[in-house]
């Protein structure tokens, strides 16, 4: 693996732990369990290219403004209390002189382990009669040596066999499916949609209701970034 490969795993991986371990350490609760909406939060954030760094900085600011006040009728009770503290740590760091790369990280995972993983989407996804995507997904598991070596290269073949997947879904989908998924959504952004701007908001809600509908299919997530 390239020292480019190392160091783009190393960063793209730890992003959604970190940010999880983060918000429970600075909330003062591991007990804390993120909701959908939360998962679907730091995903967008993710794909945003919001650097991990800013997000950190952003649930310190959040939480030290939430400490600060005379009253606290409510505790923190999403990720989603951040999201404009996020945002500013974000645009600050856009306007500041680039951060030195880090050092490079070791691979994230083993070849077995990647394999395995791959394996066990493409059985889940035969199961769920995708025969067409779960064959792609075998032979990317029996090639698991070769892709190894550039996992972002690989990350992106699964992202796009996913996206298939979706729009397939969606495809099959409801009047009323469709109804019900957003205003399930609606009722759990509508204390945080003053604090997302609209480009924030319209990448929330697409990652939130395809999470959603992966799930009710008891479909996995491809790509990568799943593998815990």
């Amino acid at each position: 693996m390239s020292e480019r490969d190392e160091i783009w795993a190393g960063n793209y991986f730890n992003y959604f732990t970190e940010v999880e371990e983060h918000f429970q350490r600075v909330r003062g609760t591991s007990l804390f369990l993120m909701s959908p909406l939360d998962w679907a939060l730091i995903e967008s954030w993710k794909n945003g290219g919001v650097p991990l760094t800013a997000v950190l900085r952003g649930i310190d600011a959040a939480f030290e403004k939430w400490r600060g006040r005379k009253s606290k009728t409510q505790m923190v009770n999403s990720l989603a209390f951040c999201a404009q503290a996020v945002l500013t740590e974000a645009q600050i760091m856009a306007g500041s002189v680039q951060a030195a790369p880090r050092s490079p990280a070791p691979p994230p995972f083993s070849a077995a382990e990647l394999e395995a993983y791959v394996s066990g989407n493409a059985a889940a996804v035969a199961a769920a009669d995708f025969p067409e995507i779960a064959a792609t997904l075998e032979k990317l598991a029996a090639e698991a040596d070769q892709h190894l070596a550039d996992l972002e290269q690989l990350e992106q073949r699964l992202t796009a066999l996913e996206e298939k997947l979706i729009a397939t879904l969606k495809s099959v989908q409801t009047e009323e499916q469709l109804f019900a998924a957003r205003r399930e959504l609606d009722a759990q952004l509508r204390p945080y949609r003053g604090k997302m701007t609209a480009d924030q908001l319209s990448m929330l809600e697409r990652q939130y209701l395809e999470r959603r509908l992966l799930e009710q299919s008891r479909l996995p997530r491809l790509s990568l970034f799943y593998m815990r």
